[in-house]
């Protein structure tokens, strides 16, 4: 059974950092292409950062510059770095895992993220 879960959210004061991290095991990690996404209330689900199995990498508009994705196969662990936090920035964050071409799609449960001071 494969199993996605989120750890690394918190509160965090406006203009600071934090570290997402999303681990995944009961697949071949390696083989999967990998994502964050975010849910603010009351609003729709948005993509944040995205990675592939080449490590190919893109980033949603409201966070380009400020975020980094990547990924660690040895540890089967993407993590997401974000810098200069904004309040807007506050939200559920969420890791995905989409195994290509096979319409295999893992979702974790979440961890909430709010920037605040």
């Amino acid at each position: 059974q494969v199993q996605v879960v989120e750890s690394g959210g918190g509160l965090v004061q406006p203009g600071g950092s934090l570290r997402l991290s999303c681990s995944i095991s009961g697949a071949n990690f390696s083989l999967y292409n990998l994502g964050w996404f975010r849910q603010a209330p009351g609003k729709e689900r948005l993509l944040v950062a995205y990675i592939t199995t080449k490590r190919n990498t893109m980033y949603g508009t409201a966070v380009e510059g400020r975020c980094t994705i990547s990924r660690d196969n040895a540890k089967n662990t993407m993590y997401l770095n974000m810098d200069s936090l904004k309040p807007e920035d506050t939200a559920v964050y969420s890791c995905r895992a989409t195994l290509p071409h096979s319409g295999l799609d893992y979702w974790g449960q979440g961890i909430q993220v709010t920037v605040s001071d």
